[in-house]
């Protein structure tokens, strides 16, 4: 097993026992709590065959699903965002299939990385939170929770990567 593979396996596995041992917990005011799971999706490496990452995706999005008997709502949405990294990858990256064995997501300018993160954390939430509440009562109750569970989780995925990111000396 090489390096990146480790790597890959090992941050699987944290951020699964990280969402379902604390995340999962968190309750800001009552409902409100970071979805940092799909993390993984971000910053898996890019390739041309998108089935690896479709896999791993489901797999993650199943593991959270089983912990918090949410029915397969994790799973049908971290596979979701998983098919649409390729398109916001050329629209907000302008990157084309020939890119990918060089991109690397923490050579890019934050505010790219910051689109990229958001638009994805934001469609993830808003598929998560229909399905949860899956009445068009609740469409309100759907909008609060994708709106605060986003930027929540937003928050604690870049204020985790500040944490923990080396920083490179010149």
């Amino acid at each position: 097993m090489n390096r990146k593979t480790f790597y890959f396996s090992f941050l699987f596995f944290c951020l699964i026992l990280i969402q379902v041992l604390i995340c999962n917990n968190i309750k800001v005011f009552g409902y409100v709590n970071p979805y940092i799971y799909i993390a993984f999706i971000f910053v898996y490496p890019f390739k041309k065959n998108r089935f690896e990452i479709l896999s791993l995706a489901f797999l993650l999005g199943l593991c959270i699903d089983s912990f918090s008997n949410s029915g397969g709502a994790h799973a049908f949405t971290t596979t979701f965002i998983a098919f649409l990294r390729p398109y916001f990858f050329r629209i907000i990256f302008q990157k084309t299939d020939v890119d990918y064995e060089f991109f690397k997501l923490n050579q890019e300018a934050f505010g790219k990385i910051f689109n990229f993160t958001v638009t994805l954390t934001f469609i993830h939430h808003f598929i998560l939170f229909s399905l949860i509440n899956f009445s068009f009562d609740n469409y309100l109750r759907v909008l609060s929770n994708t709106f605060l569970s986003g930027v929540f989780s937003l928050v604690v995925y870049f204020l985790g990567n500040f944490i923990f990111s080396r920083k490179q000396e010149s």
